[in-house]
């Protein structure tokens, strides 16, 4: 990081996690119908904006590989959306990209509200920027409806301690939602929980329905369910049409433990501790962005 980037207005840019992804059916235009449980995690990008001549975008930081600098990426389209033309943007990829966990959206969602223009963007600007973006400009648990427009606010969720495991395969959102073979019904209305156990029980009779499609198209995701599982997971789940998927466990010395243990068993797997903030905005303790690496 720069002297120019240290004195830029600073943001940061959440995974998004689906604990649920019901999908509901299929509009004419051929948007899928989603009704999903969104949370986010205390792991993220970064991100540095700074006054410039001409708009410009430099993605860093470990993830940073194949990340697209030029206007396909959706930090520097949402810079665009809101006016600010004369803008450099210093991006820091800690998230791998197109994995599930919204990592473009909530970049665009950070640039967005660092700019102050959450409150001016039209739903349907979000969306053609990404069907995540209403979410994601939320950051905070949320139930997400429709095509993703519907976004309302869930009390009652816990902090949630988490370990992330992405195998590193690319999975396409559209081949996807494709190799799906039926529709399922809608969740029903979201209680509020006491603790991570209880909110893991109700949300084992829940679904994501792009799981069994992506275990089809990419085992390897079968393969990190099932080592969260043997890890001791009260919960594991692909988030959004993959290719990561999460653990829910029961104290944060518990995820950090199991994260050691699966990053060792499979060091070219991302594999990370962390904990899910809960719709008081908590994420256990310190910085909302600190990053817990399994070490290997």
């Amino acid at each position: 990081m720069t002297a120019a980037d240290r004195a830029a207005t600073e943001a940061f840019a959440p995974a998004k996690i689906n604990l649920t992804l019901h999908v509901t059916g299929r509009r004419a235009d051929g948007y899928h119908l989603l009704d999903s449980l969104v949370v986010f995690a205390a792991l993220g990008d970064r991100i540095w904006l700074r006054p410039a001549k001409r708009p410009s975008l430099t993605v860093t930081g470990p993830m940073a590989a194949g990340v697209p600098e030029d206007g396909r990426n959706l930090a520097l389209r949402a810079a665009g959306l809101a006016g600010a033309e004369g803008l450099a943007i210093t991006l820091e990829k800690h998230l791998p990209a197109a994995a599930g966990i919204g990592g473009g959206s909530s970049d665009a969602a950070a640039v967005l509200r660092a700019l102050g223009a959450a409150e001016r963007i039209e739903v349907d600007d979000l969306m053609a920027l990404g069907a995540d973006l209403p979410v994601c400009m939320a950051a905070r648990p949320a139930r997400m409806q429709g095509a993703g427009e519907s976004v309302e606010p869930v009390p009652g969720i816990p902090p949630l301690p988490a370990v992330l495991v992405n195998p590193g395969v690319a999975l396409s959102t559209g081949a996807v939602f494709r190799a799906m073979s039926c529709f399922g019904p809608p969740m029903p209305e979201i209680p509020g929980f006491s603790d991570v156990r209880d909110c893991a029980t109700w949300l084992g009779d829940q679904r994501n329905d792009l799981q069994a499609p992506a275990c089809a198209l990419a085992p390897e995701v079968g393969a990190c369910l099932a080592a969260l599982e043997d890890a001791g997971a009260l919960l594991a789940r692909m988030s959004g049409s993959g290719a990561t998927c999460f653990g829910l466990f029961a104290a944060p010395d518990e995820a950090e433990r199991a994260a050691a243990r699966i990053g060792a068993a499979h060091p070219g797997w991302w594999v990370r501790a962390t904990q899910l903030a809960g719709s008081d905005g908590r994420a256990g303790a310190g910085r909302a962005d600190q990053e817990r690496r399994a070490t290997t």
